[in-house]
């Protein structure tokens, strides 16, 4: 299995090559110059365990691994920094079957990948005699920062620097990132949103000037960002476990449909489901779920992409997002992966922040629904669903959520099963969802709404936020966005 970019046609190269790298030179994402299908039928993947379903879609996929390489990883992502041995469980309720992707360490759907994507990157790295300290650079925009940091932190021959919006992200995610240990990690407040921050790594990548300069002080750029290859397959993973899970307990019937609706910000979960249909998972819909930052709604809706619009800070921070980047692989693969078609839009959308598909073109969007949720019905959702069932949802899931109930009340769903991916613990989002539930949260600290919600959901403080109330705060700058390449200079200077 080779790697492609989607803006030049001439770079094709293997998996390890394409984790390592991150982003393609010519400012492309790589993509799989096929999807494979699964050599298992969904009956034999439904007797699997997560680990082993985990590698019979990862080798697929990851092929220049050795079979001990991809086991080893898997075996070292998936233990027991997962607080339930389902690794991603499905709880039904109120008509729909969440599937919890927040039982990892950071409590957030970024755990599922960032868990695992440390040990593809150095084998990879081994794999292809790099000798060279592999620097993280990401951005983000609440979740991926603290799940990568996790998982690099301390890691021989790496070091990781995470840029976040320093207003724009949740008082739990910014002292998870904060706080946080290891001597080659390094957490930067920046003085923008999440798009500023995710364009300033961008340049960082494409600035070929300032990558030669760390190459020959012995440090090589990588991301672990979804427009990481390594990142985005094993999200696949996770939802032909959950259909095998339904199969395997007779919520199904065999090859019977799903749909499945994913809270989306950068576009890279919801991919990954779109991936595992073209693999042979029995989706009917992917229905992408948008908060009032609704740049993906409008897009569906009507072919044209629009970042030039009022940026709304929400209660869902990490869909607060104008420029999606993993949508450009979906573009790639419906301009019938046409890397010239792909670098044009993509070079209207830097210069003029937006472009417009054809028909034919949109024919190839006909696998997705859309909608989104205001920040009215996101409150009146995450309340609804825990008055009639008691579940506690955060405001990321309860945006998806909502727009499964607006659809099937005006019956653009069918009777199908429907999977919402559940993408952040309620715990991450304490003063939002006691906001929601009539809670007088204005006055109370951060930890005290905690133990409020773990009493009134009747659940557990997770380890996670319970020990972010004594940590030490360790990352205190903030930068503006032109001070990006300098202060990573610094940092590599120092260590």
């Amino acid at each position: 299995m080779y790697y492609n970019s989607t803006r030049t046609k001439e770079i094709r190269i293997t998996a390890s090559e394409a984790i390592l790298q991150g982003l393609s030179g010519d400012g492309g994402l790589f993509v799989p110059e096929y999807i494979p299908k699964l050599e298992k039928s969904l009956e034999e993947l439904s007797k699997l365990s997560y680990r082993e379903t985990a590698y019979e879609v990862m080798k697929l996929f990851l092929d220049d691994f050795t079979e001990e390489e991809l086991k080893y990883c898997i075996t070292n992502a998936y233990d027991e920094k997962f607080d339930t041995p389902e690794i991603a469980p499905l709880v039904y309720a109120d008509g729909a079957y969440y599937l919890e992707l927040f039982h990892g360490k950071t409590i957030a759907f970024k755990d599922m990948a960032l868990s695992i994507l440390p040990y593809l990157m150095t084998t990879a790295a081994k794999k292809n005699r790099i000798k060279e300290e592999i620097v993280i650079l990401t951005a983000t925009s609440g979740d991926t920062g603290k799940a990568a940091l996790a998982g690099f932190a301390d890691v021989k021959g790496t070091r990781i620097m995470v840029f976040y919006p320093k207003d724009g992200v949740s008082p739990v995610q910014k002292l998870q990132m904060v706080t946080q240990t290891g001597d080659n990690t390094s957490v930067i407040g920046v003085d923008g949103n999440f798009d500023d921050c995710q364009t300033g790594v961008k340049k960082l990548f494409n600035d070929e000037a300032f990558k030669e300069e760390l190459m020959a002080s012995g440090f090589r750029f990588s991301s672990a960002n979804s427009i990481n290859i390594g990142r985005l397959v094993p999200q696949i993973v996770y939802y032909v476990y959950a259909y095998c899970t339904l199969l395997k307990e007779e919520k199904l019937p065999s090859g019977g449909e799903i749909d499945v609706c994913v809270p989306t910000g950068n576009f890279g979960n919801i991919l990954a489901a779109y991936y595992a249909k073209r693999m042979g998972l029995p989706i009917r819909k992917l229905i992408c779920a948008s908060n009032e930052n609704k740049v993906l709604f409008d897009f569906f809706q009507t072919g044209d992409y629009n970042k030039n619009r009022e940026f709304i800070l929400t209660s869902s921070p990490s869909m607060d997002i104008l420029i999606s980047s993993n949508l450009e692989r979906l573009i790639y693969h419906i301009a019938g992966n046409d890397p010239e078609r792909t670098a044009g839009l993509m070079k209207q959308l830097s210069e003029n922040g937006e472009y417009l598909i054809d028909e034919k073109m949109r024919s190839g969007l006909s696998d997705f629904e859309a909608g989104y949720a205001t920040e009215e019905q996101t409150a009146a959702e995450i309340r609804r669903v825990y008055e009639d069932t008691g579940y506690v949802i955060d405001p990321h899931t309860a945006v998806a959520s909502s727009v499964v109930k607006e659809l099937r009340e005006a019956g653009a769903l069918s009777d199908l099963p429907v999977v919402i991916a559940s993408t952040a613990s309620p715990f991450k989002f304490a003063r939002s969802v006691m906001k929601a539930a009539g809670a007088g949260e204005e006055e109370k600290s951060d930890e005290a709404l905690v133990r409020e919600l773990a009493s009134a959901g009747g659940l557990a403080v997770p380890a996670a936020v319970e020990e972010l109330w004594k940590a030490e705060i360790r990352h205190k700058k903030n930068i503006s966005i032109p001070e990006m390449k300098e202060t990573v200079r610094v940092f590599l200077k120092e260590k």
